[in-house]
């Protein structure tokens, strides 16, 4: 269901909205899962000893949507996994399973590597470590190994963005997803669609954690592999919310310091949004 583009000369727009679609997954080809970690996970974006720091913001908006008490259930999906692990760090203590996904083989082979406890190209200990201080624990390692049960290829353009069977019929009870969407879309209108398409994959009353940025145009995914983003406003993230059959709980925004402006995007702010699929939508 393309929504927007049935329109009398649908099927024309349906090419135009596939092109798009294509041309941004052909941007991905050259994806380079260590440089982009290098770029945005290490300090300063990933200082633990600044509090205005970027990362230690985002881990902190979820500690919080993951502890209220609300967000509980069996399963919790992340969305576009990325390269990266700190979106699930207190989301394993709640949920008995967690799932991993995403569209580049590149990237679940990087999380892969740190599952089966190769090492990666990125040293999370430092994330894990500041996520059990938020917590009150003392290790948080094995028992992230221990509920992570698959790496599944996603793509969120497709109406079933995972394969058949991938998830159990009742759907999962929480999403996550974090700069996925707006990264992976040709326009407003794409990410929008994104959104209902991940949403059938959520139980009636199962919870969304979105994060994403504000104001992006660009960001680099490796040395001279420069990938368009779809620039988003708060006014459009919370109407693509209410258009993909969401109900919005809470919107945080984080402004980016100017030393946060390190050269590999141009993002001037971070949105996180906790929101509730629609009663009744299944």
């Amino acid at each position: 269901h393309y929504g927007a583009f049935e329109r009398p000369n649908g099927r024309m727009d349906m090419k135009v909205a596939e092109n798009g679609v294509a041309a941004m997954a052909s941007c991905y080809q050259k994806f380079d899962p260590a440089a982009y970690l290098q770029y945005n996970y290490t300090p300063p974006r990933a200082d633990f000893e600044r509090k205005d720091s970027i990362v230690p913001w985002k881990l902190a908006c979820l500690h919080r949507a993951f502890t209220e008490g609300d967000v509980s259930g069996e399963l919790l999906v992340d969305i576009g996994s990325g390269p990266t692990l700190y979106q699930v760090l207190s989301g394993c203590e709640v949920f008995n399973k967690v799932l991993l996904t995403d569209f580049l083989e590149v990237n679940r082979q990087e999380l892969k590597r740190w599952l089966q406890a190769e090492g990666g190209s990125l040293d999370w200990t430092p994330y894990l470590q500041h996520v059990c201080k938020l917590e009150g624990r003392r290790e948080k390692a094995a028992k992230l190994r221990q509920v992570i049960s698959d790496i599944l290829p996603i793509d969120v353009h497709r109406p079933q963005p995972l394969a058949p069977g991938a998830l159990p019929s009742a759907g999962a009870d929480c999403l996550v997803s974090c700069f996925c969407l707006e990264s992976v879309s040709p326009d407003l209108a794409a990410f929008t669609r994104a959104l209902g398409h991940i949403q059938k994959l959520l139980r009636p009353n199962g919870h969304l954690l979105l994060i994403g940025a504000l104001g992006e145009s660009y960001y680099f995914g490796g040395p001279g592999v420069k990938i368009p983003v779809v620039p988003l406003n708060e006014a459009q993230v919370c109407a693509s919310l209410q258009q993909s059959g969401f109900t919005l709980i809470r919107l945080e925004v984080y402004t980016l310091p100017e030393d946060m402006r390190v050269g590999v995007d141009d993002v001037t702010g971070v949105f996180f949004v906790k929101a509730r699929k629609d009663y009744g939508l299944a």
